[in-house]
């Protein structure tokens, strides 16, 4: 099997990644995925995609991923190994898809207007 490239994103985050055969092992910008998502619940949002198709650890995945905070990397991450499972074999396709993991976020920080305080907050109103 060759190397398959995909890229995911949310928010700010991107990530790209390099899935191949192998025993499982995720690295994360050179770092091990228990370092650099030292949460449990991140690590889990990460290997969803293997869960739910079935193939955990099948495949060592090489990750860059940069922008965003760690819970916007890791679903981008996510969103990324997904597309990628796709690519290998369609039969993951149904169950990725129903559990919405092929669906880009399309969700951003809204801009700060200008006369505001922030996007949407006001300054503060006196009236004396």
């Amino acid at each position: 099997m060759e190397v398959v490239n995909t890229l995911g994103r949310r928010k700010t985050a991107v990530a790209r990644i390099y899935l191949s055969a192998g025993s499982g092992a995720i690295t994360v910008n050179k770092r091990d995925i228990k370092e650099y998502f030292p949460s449990e619940i991140l690590q889990t949002i990460v290997n969803q995609p293997f869960a739910v198709s079935g193939e955990l650890a099948k495949y060592d995945v090489k990750v860059n991923v940069k922008g965003g905070g760690i819970a916007g990397q890791a679903e981008a991450v996510r969103l990324a190994i997904s597309r990628a499972l796709c690519e290998i074999s369609a039969d993951f396709r149904p169950a990725l898809k129903a559990e919405g993991f092929l669906t880009r976020d399309p969700r951003m920080v809204e801009r700060k207007k200008y006369g505001r305080r922030k996007a949407r907050r006001r300054f503060q109103f006196s009236k004396r």
